[in-house]
């Protein structure tokens, strides 16, 4: 089936630790929500409408697509089961809202994962591209070379004085989010995030958790996003998300040298406690995964541990959530037995990384 390769433990593109800052800001996600002027919006269209609106776009994308350097699947979410979904939302190629769609939905995913168009979401469209570490204008232009190959074929609902409409009034406008993931693990410990996040609320931003909204800050991952997208342009909110995420990253440098200098040992004892349980524990919750994985992470930026490659700590922190675990082990699991192959799966993949799971000296 088409949807097999998207659902292996194969790393996507945007896991592939690379580019400017990836040591704090680990992805950059642009989203452009679009609607087709002919249809009613999903909250109120038909089921007819809703296999028109796909096909409309699906053809577009299945047939230009290439000229722009994308080949896409195209995949049914109703011929998905619970599982697959999930799976799909844990890479983050697809959103929550999509994978519980109540009218018949799609998506599209290139070769490598980095572009997904998302069919009858809350609009008609949702246009995704994401990229390793901080690029936002890279990001941007992905989503953009894709919105006007699509708007060369199909009308689009716009207004000449509000701008793209769109389902929710509150992405009208631009209909555009751009968000961009920062590991932040010594502005947490710290406890400087408690006053960071509210002051960053202020400026029209939002912080959401690893999963967008609703989700916690597993392992001190925090998204940052424009809340704003009507009275500003792509430019202006592309440039106020940069300049804002270019503070916290120095803030959170700037933490980092503050934890390193006044108190290296303990640092240094809790990144190699960390490693040991990733390494050696039977069993492994989510949560205290999630929380070595940091504490890993950082020894590694710090240089006190050399011998980890960081683009294995991103795929591990997809692969270990609940839905993959139990597609990787081909059956559904109980909380305890996914403790169990969440542990096994981390010793695995660390071993094949050159990392001793048997209880010997790291050094």
């Amino acid at each position: 089936m088409a949807i097999d390769r998207f659902l292996q433990p194969r790393a996507s593109s945007w896991m592939a630790n690379n580019g400017e800052h990836v040591d704090i800001a680990m992805s950059t996600r642009i989203r452009l929500a679009r609607n087709l002027e002919e249809f009613k919006f999903p909250y109120a269209f038909s089921e007819d409408e809703a296999l028109k609106v796909d096909k409309a776009i699906s053809s577009v994308l299945l047939d230009k697509g290439k000229e722009c350097g994308y080949d896409f699947t195209h995949i049914s979410v109703e011929e998905l089961n619970e599982l697959q979904r999930e799976v799909l939302v844990e890479k983050h190629l697809i959103s929550p809202y999509l994978a519980n769609s109540q009218h018949s939905s799609a998506v599209l995913l290139s070769d490598e994962e980095e572009l997904s168009v998302m069919i009858n979401e809350e609009d008609h469209m949702r246009i995704q591209s994401l990229q390793s570490g901080f690029h936002l204008q890279e990001a941007y232009d992905i989503a953009n070379k894709m919105d006007s190959l699509l708007e060369e074929h199909l009308s689009y609902a716009f207004h000449e004085k509000f701008g793209y409409l769109t389902s929710c009034p509150t992405n009208t406008g631009t209909g555009m989010r751009a968000s961009v993931m920062l590991h932040l693990p010594a502005l947490t410990m710290s406890h400087q995030i408690n006053r960071i996040i509210p002051a960053i609320s202020r400026l029209g931003m939002v912080v959401r958790g690893i999963y967008g909204e609703g989700s916690e800050a597993l392992g001190n991952i925090y998204q940052i996003s424009n809340q704003v997208t009507l009275g500003k342009s792509e430019y202006e909110i592309l440039q106020d998300l940069q300049n804002m995420t270019e503070q916290i990253i120095e803030q959170e440098r700037r933490a980092r040298e503050a934890l390193n200098a006044n108190s290296s040992l303990l640092l240094e004892d809790r990144v190699y406690r960390s490693l040991g349980v990733l390494t050696h524990a039977r069993l492994l919750n989510t949560e205290e995964a999630a929380t070595c994985l940091s504490d890993v992470r950082l020894g590694i930026d710090l240089d006190l541990i050399t011998n980890v490659d960081m683009s294995i700590l991103n795929e591990l922190m997809v692969f270990m959530q609940p839905a993959f675990l139990q597609q990787y082990a081909g059956r559904p699991l109980e909380a305890k037995e996914r403790d169990l192959a969440r542990a096994e799966l981390f010793r695995e993949r660390l071993a094949d990384n050159g990392i001793n799971t048997k209880g010997e000296d790291f050094a």
